[in-house]
């Protein structure tokens, strides 16, 4: 009796790790915080480094953004395992405060579907206008 039961949890042992083989996907960050930057010396693109941490090609087949002011790029070939790759993303740098995604569609078998949500977050400044969200110094400090 014993003898079947660690066959039969050997046996599940291996198809299990059968189950994960694969292409894996691995972002070094999933958000991209581009700060407090300004319209005018700002070019507006970022990158998402990732890693096929898996032993089969990974595919990305397809990168969509949440509106036209954010333009992804997918790379063109599958990334080898071990090997790294880029999603390239450019916002068009709009004035005001940001929050957007970036949704990347692959054959990676370590995220549900294939499926990664990036993040991008940021407050464009044009410069010499006023800010109304900051706070103004008066010339008469209370404290005093």
């Amino acid at each position: 009796m014993k003898k079947y039961l660690l066959l039969i949890l050997g046996l599940l042992t291996y198809f299990t790790g059968f189950a994960q083989s694969g292409a894996k996907i691995e972002f070094k960050s999933d958000t991209v915080d581009y700060g407090t930057v300004y319209k005018e010396e700002d070019n507006g693109v970022r990158v998402f480094e990732f890693t096929n941490t898996g032993d089969a090609d990974l595919i990305v087949s397809d990168v969509k953004s949440t509106c036209g002011c954010t333009v992804p790029s997918k790379p063109d070939a599958p990334i080898k395992p071990g090997k790294t790759g880029k999603i390239e993303v450019k916002y068009n740098m709009h004035p005001g405060p940001f929050r957007k995604t970036i949704t990347v569609y692959s054959n990676a078998v370590n995220v549900p579907d294939g499926v990664v949500a990036l993040k991008l977050k940021g407050d464009v400044q044009e410069k010499g206008k006023v800010n109304v969200t900051e706070k103004k110094k008066t010339l008469l400090d209370p404290k005093k």
